[in-house]
């Protein structure tokens, strides 16, 4: 292909992409479809993964966006598809973008109508899958011991000792005590060295 022929946006289901990507990871930033379901994708359309948006003919692109948007014609198997028995029509789907979200919810909104356990537990914002929660997915303020400082005596400045946060108090420290804690205190004998 020349360069004349080089498209810098391509529309591939609905989302852009830029045309300097190859294949394979343009393909997974659409939703729904991952790296290793474009990887099958292209397989079996036999397309290059690694050659860029941007060079790719018209019939590969519309090869490849029938592809994703029903890939069971394809002939990628129908263990690979997201939504496999599905509760309302019992047909395999795989569902792609904003089809994908609204299914989900539904979803959601079906486990909460009847009242299940799983549920519950999205009705409470809790953990869905068997998760253990006694120390994870904690929300809201911190658990433990609130701190709270020792207020400032109205007095004037701290002293010393509160300053340094050991043992201390707010009453002032008086001179013979001061002088009977000295004399109190053993000395050490010199070392010999």
């Amino acid at each position: 292909m020349s360069a004349s022929d080089y498209k810098h946006i391509v529309r591939i289901a609905g989302k852009d992409i830029a045309g300097s990507k190859k294949l394979i990871t343009a393909l997974s930033e659409i939703r729904g479809v991952g790296y290793n379901y474009s990887q099958v994708l292209l397989q079996s359309l036999n397309i290059n993964p690694n050659i860029r948006v941007g060079f790719i003919t018209d019939r590969e692109l519309t090869d490849v966006e029938a592809a994703v948007k029903n890939p069971s014609k394809s002939g990628v198997p129908e263990w690979y598809l997201n939504r496999r028995k599905d509760i309302d029509t019992g047909s395999h789907q795989h569902l792609i973008t904003s089809d994908l979200d609204f299914a989900i919810s539904n979803d959601i909104d079906r486990e909460k109508n009847v009242m299940s356990w799983r549920g519950y537990r999205h009705m409470f914002g809790l953990r869905v899958r068997g998760q253990c929660t006694r120390t994870t997915g904690r929300r809201g303020g911190a658990v433990g011991v609130k701190k709270t400082g020792k207020p400032i005596p109205a007095g004037g400045a701290p002293s010393t000792a509160s300053a340094a946060g050991v043992g201390a108090t707010s009453a002032p420290v008086s001179a013979e005590s001061a002088a009977k804690a000295t004399t109190d205190t053993p000395k050490e004998p010199p070392k010999k060295q």
